[in-house]
């Protein structure tokens, strides 16, 4: 397998890279997971979320929504004081408001996979880079998803998203 070369010879990046990105996501579980991971990665590199990804798994509870939606005062506290995690208030506030923000959209479109593939008309994009550095940060695509999600109070997310529905490079 033609790997990119920002995985380097790190075992947790390789499998991430042959296993997850640019695999297209319909799974509403896997979708809220990414986003929480988006939203901690924020300002950091990839690597170091993936690095980190078993303990928010833990610490989220297995990244189930409802429960994240439900956090409180006292939870937020016990995730500040987790290691495992990336130890930051506003990240975590935006993750219990994204949960919330999450089960609305879910209630609306009936899952969060036919809102986000709803950009694409339920297709992958199919893109024709064939290195890394011909894959731009952004796209209208990623913005226009970017931007509605703002607009549904979706807090600290990057347009990484744009990966759960293209394929990077062939």
């Amino acid at each position: 397998m033609k790997r990119c070369s920002w995985c380097k010879d790190d075992e947790l990046y390789i499998k991430y890279h042959d296993e997850e990105w640019g695999v297209p996501v319909h799974d509403d579980n896997k979708h809220f997971e990414f986003l929480i991971l988006e939203s901690a990665q924020a300002g950091l590199s990839w690597i170091t979320i993936l690095k980190k990804r078993e303990n928010y798994r833990i610490a989220y509870d297995n990244f189930e929504p409802q429960k994240v939606a439900d956090y409180d005062d006292e939870r937020i506290e016990e995730l500040l004081s987790n290691s495992g995690i990336i130890r930051n208030r506003k990240k975590i506030e935006a993750s219990i408001n994204n949960a919330k923000k999450f089960l609305e959209i879910q209630k609306e479109f009936e899952s969060f996979d036919n809102y986000i593939w709803s950009f694409v008309n339920n297709k992958p994009v199919k893109n024709s880079w064939k290195d890394i550095s011909e894959v731009p940060s952004n796209t209208k695509l990623s913005d226009n998803i970017s931007k509605d999600l703002k607009k549904e109070d979706l807090d600290l997310l990057e347009v990484l998203l744009y990966t759960l529905i293209c394929k990077q490079l062939e």
